[in-house]
């Protein structure tokens, strides 16, 4: 067995010390990365669609019914997998909406339609360390008659609580 001399244990500490130096805060950049692409992406996905819906309809009739948070218990520290059946209402049906993975957030989608302006409002809740705080991601959106839908920049709130 070979003894290592005290000028090259302290390099070799040196040298773990600079890996790990370099790697933890990459691995918690991912970590957190990971925890915020579910709301974001599944967010960007409903606006995206809401806004085609409302794309060269009148106003009045831009977006589909709002539809309750979905699963309406949010998932408490761990990913759920829904039963059948879950995503199954029109409104999610029309936005083309579902999870079919195991998932951490609850969604929900509130519109407004009225003669002339309409808006909607889509939401995720989460609560990723089961604690009862929950994170929050919002969009929104609007469209008026004779002119383009907008989405308006989502809102955060305790993005990893």
């Amino acid at each position: 067995m070979r003894q290592w001399t005290p000028v090259q244990a302290a390099i070799g500490v040196a040298l773990l010390g600079s890996v790990l130096a370099a790697a933890i805060p990459s691995f918690f950049e991912n970590l957190h990365a990971s925890r915020l692409a579910e709301p974001v992406d599944g967010l960007k996905r409903l606006a995206t669609r809401a806004t085609a819906l409302a794309a060269g309809r009148p106003a009045e009739v831009a977006y589909p019914e709002s539809v309750p948070l979905t699963p309406a218990e949010v998932p408490m520290g761990k990913l759920t997998t829904d039963p059948p059946g879950t995503w199954e209402n029109p409104t999610w049906r029309q936005l083309e909406f579902e999870w079919t993975v195991p998932h951490a957030y609850s969604f929900a989608f509130e519109s407004r339609n009225a003669k002339g302006h309409s808006t909607f409002r889509a939401w995720a809740h989460g609560d990723l360390d089961g604690d009862g705080l929950r994170s929050t991601f919002e969009i929104s959106g609007e469209t008026k008659d004779g002119e383009l839908p907008v989405v308006f920049p989502m809102d955060i709130q305790r993005e990893v609580e």
